[in-house]
């Protein structure tokens, strides 16, 4: 079964995805929408704290594909992972 699944792009599809879908459980949980509104989206360096949290459940996940052996599907989630990390940097400078 894992070797059917063990491709980069189904990695790089995760990696992407399990960010945003992370921001924006973790923003509707503590209810940051409607603080930002009132306060307005200027608040860089929340976005780039909040980028920086979302790349963790990929960490969680790169772990278990390298224990499962999908070498493949973990190398997929890093590269999923490098856009957010490279977005934060730059919403910090």
């Amino acid at each position: 079964m894992m070797e059917r699944l063990d491709k980069y792009w189904i990695g790089i599809v995760i990696g992407l995805l399990m960010p945003f879908f992370f921001i924006w459980a973790y923003m509707t949980h503590f209810h940051l929408w409607s603080s930002w509104q009132m306060f307005g989206m200027s608040l860089s360096g929340t976005w780039s704290k909040l980028l920086l949290l979302s790349v963790f459940p990929n960490m969680a996940f790169l772990f278990v594909f390298y224990a499962a052996d999908a070498w493949r599907l973990a190398k997929g989630i890093l590269i999923g992972a490098l856009p957010y990390m490279i977005t934060a940097i730059a919403v910090t400078l």
